[in-house]
């Protein structure tokens, strides 16, 4: 019988024997149980006595076994109860409840699996360690002695639709009902995990369900614990006393949190509902956080309610192991912490173990060299000797002969060996014995000999002697050799299908040599075939073409193998090929390769290689009925979706073999139709696997039509083999099919041939793609490149033209509306920017018509490889759209400022009229005072300077503007319908008072010579606007923090267009204009008091006064267009013209200063870095050669020649005759010259008038006068630009600046990669894909390992085809694989490195640097390989070019 003291062994023996009933024996068992049962159910009387003192509750055994173990034990206990389904301790109480323990290191051994709904169609369980899962927690308490059971309720919820499981021990189990004496503070965890079944699910995803017995105001810390961990907190309640209503009142986020379950009973119910009800009110809980279960429902009814409640709360997550600080926070104690320093020592060595990805890659790098090295000191076989003797005779009759002799001879050998060895081989087939059918193949590979072992031999020795200096002359010349047998029409191995390699420099250097031996004219025509081994795919294209591609003795082609033929003269001019390149493949779906692991990722890259290849690709199949094809069809589907993305559009024709019959073809009919039905559900399929939903049909992959791209052929012989003769038909159904085939090319005008060169360069691309998990990030093709590259290059010389077309029109139009008659009303004025604002969007709108035909056309081009970026085409369309908008924007704002300027203008103008007439007046009395008198120069210049103080002592300026205020509103309207005025109403006084840095924004815009206008706080605002869009991906902000933001940078802002204005009002004071021409009234007093003749002096004033500063204002506004014009036009073109042209001469310059300050700015401050390396030299090359002087004398010769034809149609009436020579034809002369000139330069009215005061000559004097004024004028002007030396003053007098339009030109969208800061190449702005071609190690981009504080050394181009994980705000800080980037960056498109040299350029940048980055960014020098200690400065630069492939 089982005694006290038993009663712990008998649960940890049943525990682990992991026997759910392990609970059951927690009781000792009453022999007399059943006798008193029996005689107190008749005792009216009876009074039960305390006899519990031999039995206890289970949960408190549990506590108290919990409580007696080390913690390794309790790690058992803990994972045996989470095998029997039972709760396990979460939170441990100490004695009397005072602390509690958090049982982090007991649940670390739990390991659950699950299927959540949103995987269920993959299959793709999850597996992990349970407190390291990411799961909401559900936790349930209750208040005082409410008599719902949290517990019975618990396991209703987890087990319905099942058969009810106790997951937590409640009243009703044997022994549940008795007190707790060491359990209260207790809290149980248990999970729900879904099977993936939508019918069987409760619920959807895994959840945490937390129980704490006792009551929460005896457990006050294990509750505010699960408050601040859990999703939601259900408290069991009746009803709520005036403390716990305390208790429940200092809670936080109780609205999204908290549910409260009330347990209503029949008696008290009333009142007990009341204090709910008024606890309700004060937390402003929903109805929906109420739960009431009435006295007339069962239990399980009221689960579902609860269920419901749980379902529809706000999931929010946390991993137990992530509760560790808010356990510490709280005051509990982690029985963790004991072990913190064995933690870190077990951590260090797990950081050792692995590979450390780019060391790794650097030891593969050596083992090939050291290979290599050690292949090239091999000596020739006598063998091989004797092949290539053979081979590399010139008697073409003995080379025949010795390779037929070769063919027979091997064959021989090969079936002597073959037989046993095949036999063996399907038996272990049978057996499904991997390793031995490994083996076995591997026999058979070797037993298998061909001359293609020879070749490929060759081709070995030629690759590994290159790198030998003692290379023979015989051993060079094989690539001239094996050209001249592909001439004869000998197959050259591709593919080594053995070693699944391409021999990349043996390949290239035999069809190199062959394309020079047919004068560099080898336009290819490339057919392939594909199909299931041993369906006679070889014999189709030796039938079709009369090859003999190697079919060897038993043994079915491995790899691939491609044979030229040289096209007729006859047939080359109507099929535009020089050859016909047929490619002869291994079967898929191999039987003898289909137990080994690989064989379908094999089937896939060899697909995928050869259809890339190919312009015409034939899908073999030998049967009648397709459904047996299901596998090759996805395999090629896959690879046709892949040609797609890359911009290869290959020819696919079905070819059914053995189909017999008169009627087959209209049979398989049906056939064909369900064909078609398979590969659109498959297409359907693989566009979802590689990303391209858009995709609904095989149609939309290829122009496949049912009944022109099938092909019915008979069987090969006809009867049984062996005495079965050939069958005719075969051949005659092959020859339709050649014949067809090459009418269908021939008309396809629109394919572009391949030259050799080209096909070598697709042919690595694609191979180096194929050999990576995703083949479409890996993808990255020269070709591709240079015409992407070739593409920007055009589109950013048409960006050019349109801008530089509009900043033309808009400075005639800026000047039409500032030459506007000034007495006309300011609506009159309004109304001609109305008209010139319609006329810029006309003017748009056809300049965007014509971008896009140019687009339209240069994808219309054969010569440019348009078809490898047409994925593209959009985003240069888009870009078109964004760049018209963009101008469109900017010139507006900028009429606008125009017609501000003329108002302002006017008022400063008036000022001055109404004082410029008061002089003039004045001038004219003193005349009349002083005629008869005799005064000297002297005299009455103090005379003048009386007058003139006395005339001008009250003129007022012109009236400041309420700049702040202004700045303020348009605040406010942009954060209009947000309701936070109250926010703004203390305007921007208190802020910006601290330094902000804002100056990116402000710049370009304050250095302007013109007013402050409100469209730059809009403007100012949509890059706030802007910024912010983009920062909340990485960053979580509020609408406090805009308000902030905003205030903050408005406030400096305020300052800077404060500052603007009051230039604006000093250049355009009254005062000062008048004091301009004081010298001018002082000259005409003088001259009218002693009657002089004026009529030069005059026509030099006005040439001086009013058009010198209009010709400096026209070289200026013309000047920004012609520097863009002469640098994108000159020998410094290519440095701008496409970003990665930009970014390879960048980088080349950082590469030769050697500066580490430059590299850091360059990498940390991309954009600012940009500009001034732009401005710096724009300034250069102005300076060179004096080119900055020649473009302003070029300008200059422009305006004066408009100047003079002005002239000289100004002097003549509107009926053509001379005008009258007198004093009023003068007004008549300027007023015309002003029409002439109105779109040229802009002539101040009020200057002229002032010059022109009293003038005493008549009109032809002081026009001869003027013309001579004019040309002295334009040799000061010489004079001063070649005198002028100061470039930087010269470019901020500029309206349209150069180095801004160069920075627009080159710098595109400014992102960068999120690992390296690498910044976009990609062309347009409207690009949907970010991306680069060299990226660095990640450690330049300030990312570090977060335990060793040591800079990342890996390459992101490394890292997103590994295995690796990454981490930062955007994740929240969780783990994430590197190779499912896109989750989180879809726009940026990371290929992998076209060679490990690609990226030494960085690789020799962080070793340089090493130290001195770590210091800069307060981290720890990289680990960086030993083998990038050895890259030189020349290494890098080359790897940089050939990374841009720059030739």
């Amino acid at each position: 019988m089982l005694q006290l003291e038993d009663i712990p062994w008998c649960f940890f023996g049943r525990l682990f024997q992991i026997n759910a009933e392990c609970r059951d024996c927690t009781q000792v068992p009453n022999n007399n149980h059943e006798e008193d049962l029996f005689n107190d159910q008749y005792d009216l009387d009876f009074c039960p006595t305390d006899d519990t003192d031999d039995r206890f509750n289970p949960v408190d055994i549990i506590v108290a076994l919990f409580k007696c173990a080390d913690s390794f034990l309790q790690q058992q206990m803990t994972l045996k109860m989470s095998m029997c389904q039972f709760s396990v301790p979460l939170l441990m109480p100490h004695s009397k409840n005072s602390q509690c323990n958090l049982m982090l290191w007991a649940l670390r051994d739990i390991v659950k699996e699950w299927l959540p709904h949103e995987l269920s169609q993959s299959k793709h369980f999850v597996e992990d360690n349970i407190v390291q899962a990411d799961i909401p927690l559900y936790s349930f308490v209750r208040l005082k002695n409410c008599n719902l059971s949290k517990s019975q309720l618990l396991n209703i919820i987890l087990s319905r639709g099942q058969q009810n499981h106790n997951y937590f021990i409640h009243r009703e189990m044997e022994g549940g009902a008795i007190e707790k004496k060491i359990a209260n503070g207790l809290v149980e965890v248990c999970w729900y995990l879904p099977s993936g079944r939508e019918n069987l699910d409760i619920f959807p995803e895994p959840a945490a369900f937390a129980n704490l017995r006792g009551d929460i105001c005896e457990s006050l810390t294990q509750f505010n614990f699960l408050y601040q961990v859990s999703t939601a907190v259900f408290v069991f309640l009746d009803k709520v006393e005036e403390h716990e209503q305390k208790i429940l009142l200092s809670l936080p986020n109780v609205k999204t949190k908290l549910f409260l379950v009330v347990d209503v009973k029949d008696r008290n119910a009333k009142e007990d509902i009341l204090s709910v009800k008024a606890t309700q009110e004060k937390l402003d809980l929903p109805k929906s956080s109420i739960q009431i279960k009435r006295s007339n429902m069962n239990v399980v009814e009221f689960s579902k309610n609860i269920c419901a409640a749980i379902k529809t709360s706000n999931v929010t997550t946390m991993k137990i192991i992530n509760m560790f600080d808010k356990a510490v926070e709280l005051g509990l104690s982690v029985a963790e912490c004991r072990s913190e320093n064995q933690e870190k020592a077990a951590e260090e060595i797990m950081r050792g173990i692995g590979v450390r990805l780019e060391e790794y890659k650097c030891q593969l790098q050596q083992e090939v060299k050291q290979i290599k090295k050690e292949q090239s000191t091999y000596k020739l076989s006598k063998a091989m000797r004797t092949f290539i003797a053979n081979l590399s005779t010139n008697n073409k009759e003995e080379q025949n002969y010795f390779l037929k002799w070769m063919k027979l001879k091997l064959d021989t050998k090969s079936r002597e060996k073959l037989s046993a060895l095949r036999k063996k081989f399907k038996e272990e087939c049978r057996k499904k014995e991997s390793e031995l059918i490994a083996e076995l193949d591997q026999a058979l590979l070797e037993s298998s000999l061909g001359i293609e072992h020879y070749m490929r031999e060759m081709g070995l020795i030629y690759e590994f002697s290159l790198h030998s200096q003692k290379t023979v002359d015989e051993i060079v010349a094989l690539p001239s050799v094996v050209a001249k047998m592909l001439l004869d029409g000998y197959p050259l191995e591709l593919l080594d299908g053995d070693a699944s390699n391409i021999p990349e420099r043996w390949v290239t250097d035999v069809l190199m040599e062959l394309h020079r031996k047919v004068g560099e004219k080898s336009r290819l025509l490339v057919v392939s075939v594909l199909g299931v081994q041993s369906t006679g795919k070889s014999t189709l294209l030796n039938t079709m073409f009369g090859v003999q591609f190697p079919v060897s003795s038993g043994r079915c082609t491995r790899g691939a193998y491609m044979v030229f033929l040289k096209v007729g003269e006859d047939l080359k001019t109507d099929l535009k090929y020089d050859f016909i390149v047929l490619i002869d493949t291994e079967g898929l779906k191999s039987p003898d390769m289909a137990q080994l692991e690989d064989s379908y990722e094999h089937d896939n890259q060899l697909a995928t290689f050869v259809i890339g290849l190919s312009d015409v690709t034939i899908i073999n199949i030998a049967m009648e009925n397709a459904t047996e094809m299901k596998d090759i069809l996805q395999i090629t589907v896959h690879a046709f979706l892949r040609m797609r993305q890359i911009g290869k559009k290959p020819v696919c024709h079905f070819v059914h073999q053995n189909v017999a019959g008169v009627s087959a073809h209209s049979k398989c009919m049906t056939e064909r139709k369900h064909l078609l039905d398979q590969l659109n559900e498959m297409t359907k399929i693989a566009a979802k696997m590689e990303k391209q939903p858009s995709i609904n049909a095989f149609t939309d992959v290829l122009d496949y039509k049912i009944d022109k791209n099938h092909w019915n052929i008979p069987g090969l012989w006809h009867g049984t083999p062996p005495m079965a003769p050939v069958n005719t038909g075969y051949s005659e159904a092959v020859a339709d099919f050649k014949k067809t085939l090459l009418e269908i090319m021939k008309d396809d005008r629109d394919r572009k041939a391949t030259q050799i060169p080209d096909f070598l360069e697709w042919m690595k691309s694609l191979w180096r793609a194929v050999k990576y998990e995703n083949f479409i990030f890996s993808f990255r093709n020269t070709l591709v490149a240079h015409a992407y590259d070739n593409l920007c290059k055009e589109f950013s010389q048409w960006e050019w033209e349109f801008r530089k077309h509009i900043f033309c029109w808009q400075t005639e139009a800026e000047l039409e509306i500032l030459n506007t008659d000034n007495e006309s009303e300011v609506n009159t004025w309004e109304k001609v920017v109305h008209s010139k604002k319609s006329q810029l969007s006309d003017k748009i709108t056809h300049q965007q018509k014509l971008m896009m035909e140019k687009l339209i056309h240069y994808y219309k081009r054969k010569d440019r490889d348009v078809n490898l970026i047409e994925k593209y085409k959009n985003d240069f369309s888009k870009s078109i759209i964004g760049l018209a908008k963009e101008i469109q924007q900017s010139v507006s704002i900028k009429l606008d400022c125009a017609l501000q300027l003329k108002i302002s203008k006017k008022k400063a103008q008036d000022i001055q009229r109404k004082y410029r007439d008061l002089i003039e007046e004045q001038v004219m009395q003193l005349l009349g005072n002083y005629t008869n008198t005799s005064l000297s120069d002297e005299q009455l210049t103090d005379v003048f300077e009386k007058m003139w103080t006395d005339a001008t002592i009250n003129v007022c300026g012109l009236e400041h503007r309420d700049i702040a205020g202004s700045v303020l509103m348009q605040l406010k309207k942009n954060f209009l319908n947000r309701k936070v005025n109250k926010d703004l109403q203390d305007g921007l006084k208190e802020y910006g008072k601290q330094p902000f840095k804002v100056k990116n924004f402000l710049l370009d815009t304050v250095k302007t010579n013109g007013d402050y206008h409100e469209s730059f706080t809009r403007d100012l605002l949509e890059k706030i606007d802007s910024f912010l869009e983009h920062s909340c991906k990485y960053h979580k902000t509020n609408i406090q923090f805009e308000i902030d933001l905003k205030l903050h940078i408005c406030s400096f802002a305020t300052k800077q267009f404060l500052e603007m204005h009051k230039k604006f009002l000093y250049k355009n004071n009254p005062q000062n204009q008048l004091e301009k021409l004081k010298n001018q009234y002082l000259s005409d007093f003088l001259d009218l008091y002693k009657d002089r003749d004026h009529c030069q002096r005059k026509a030099k004033d006005f040439a001086r006064v009013c058009i010198k500063p209009a010709v400096e204002d026209y070289v200026n506004r013309s000047l920004g267009v012609d520097i863009v014009d002469e640098i994108v036009t000159s020998c410094h073109s290519t440095e701008y013209s496409s970003r990665s042209y930009f970014q390879y001469n960048i980088q080349r310059e950082l590469l030769q200063k050697e500066d580490f300050n430059s590299f850091v700015r360059y990498i940390s401050n991309y954009e600012m870095y940009v500009k001034n390396w732009i401005y710096e030299h724009v300034k250069q090359k102005m300076s060179e050669d004096e080119t900055l002087c020649k473009l302003k004398n070029k300008i200059l010769q422009v305006i004066f020649t408009k100047i003079t034809e002005a002239l000289n149609k100004a002097s003549k009436a509107k009926d053509g005759t001379h005008l009258e020579d007198n004093k009023e034809s003068i007004t008549e002369f300027i007023n015309s010259m002003h029409k002439y000139l109105i779109k040229d330069i802009l002539l101040s009215e009020e200057d002229e008038k002032a010059i022109l005061f009293q003038i005493q000559s008549t009109c032809y004097p002081f026009i001869k006068s003027l013309k001579t004024s004019i040309e002295d004028l334009k040799a000061e002007l010489q004079l001063e630009f070649s005198k002028s030396k100061d470039i930087a003053a010269d470019l901020e007098k500029l309206p349209i600046r150069p180095h801004d339009e160069l920075f627009k030109r080159v710098f595109g969208c400014g992102q960068q990669c999120p690992f390296c800061k690498v910044p976009c190449e990609a062309g347009g702005k409207e690009h949907t894909e970010h991306h680069a071609a060299v990226h660095r190690p990640q450690g330049l981009g300030r990312y570090r390992n977060l335990d060793t504080e040591k800079l990342v050394e890996t390459l992101c181009t490394t890292d997103v085809y590994s295995r690796r994980k990454f981490r930062n705000t955007l994740t929240k800080q969780e783990w994430h694989p590197y190779k499912d980037y896109k989750a989180y960056y879809p726009e940026w498109h990371i290929p992998a490195d076209p060679s490990v040299e690609a990226s030494d350029y960085w690789k020799y940048v962080l070793v340089k640097y090493n130290e001195q980055f770590a210091e800069k960014y307060d981290a720890k020098p990289a680990d960086v390989p030993q083998a990038w200690r050895s890259i030189t400065k020349e290494q890098a630069l080359k790897g940089l070019t050939e990374a841009f492939n720059m030739k």
